[in-house]
């Protein structure tokens, strides 16, 4: 799979763009069943000071997680997805040949309740030594759409720098733009159907809603980094043995 020069143009342009059907639904089914299995059995050993940064706040009626991080380390399903041809070969005509993941996570989103995420750029958490060399994949697991809480992108926001960004008192993991950076530039919704890839450079604005369908909206985020890029100054600690070589 090639994208087209327009493509490329588009994604330097706005920051972001989408591939439709990536994966098939039994490739999205299949990493359902896995997460679901593992996320159980993490929250059933979740200790109680971890909760806060793991556990969906949203969800008032029982506990649910909203995330679980490193899961191209933890789960050879998704290393498996990592490594698929078509999304390779994507990945390095964005950011070039000889990439890895350096970090990944998987996001629950839950019905009815499942929590927003706050617009950030991925490149403040990272510290990358290079911004051009960091791409996300998101992949949608299941239709995301405005109803259960799809990304919204800052259009052109990639063209702009890295801005400091700030937390909660009480949520320190939850690192976002100030009010008076992201008031500046409008958000556009980016709705994936389950099995597409929603790639992002690393200094692109992105948000999500809350969900408040009754549907999930779960999907996979690989964080792919270029040969010669690394997390330098991340704003959060990151495992950086834990980087998986792809190509």
């Amino acid at each position: 799979m090639a994208l087209s020069e327009a493509d490329l143009a588009l994604y330097r342009h706005t920051g972001h763009l989408t591939v439709p059907g990536l994966f098939d639904q039994r490739t999205t089914d299949a990493l359902i069943e896995d997460i679901q299995a593992w996320g159980e059995a993490f929250l059933a050993e979740l200790p109680p000071a971890q909760r806060a940064w793991y556990v969906d706040g949203g969800v008032k009626a029982r506990s649910v997680l909203r995330k679980l991080d490193n899961p191209h380390h933890h789960r050879a399903a998704v290393r498996e997805l990592a490594r698929t041809p078509a999304l390779v070969a994507l990945v390095e005509q964005f950011i070039g040949p000889g990439v890895s993941v350096y970090f990944s996570q998987i996001f629950f989103k839950p019905p009815e309740g499942g929590g927003p995420k706050p617009a950030h750029q991925d490149n403040f958490y990272f510290g990358p030594n290079d911004e051009e060399g960091v791409v996300t994949a998101w992949i949608a697991l299941d239709d995301a759409t405005l109803e259960n809480g799809c990304l919204y992108f800052g259009d052109g926001s990639n063209q702009g720098p890295v801005y400091a960004h700030v937390a909660p008192a009480d949520e320190p993991y939850n690192l976002q733009l100030p009010p008076e950076i992201l008031a500046r530039q409008p958000m556009s919704p980016a709705p994936v159907r389950r099995g597409g890839v929603s790639f992002h450079h690393g200094n692109t604005f992105h948000q999500s809603a809350p969900n408040l369908s009754t549907r999930w909206r779960r999907a996979c985020a690989l964080h792919y980094v270029n040969a010669h890029t690394f997390f330098e100054h991340p704003a959060l600690p990151y495992d950086d043995t834990l980087k998986l070589r792809i190509s």
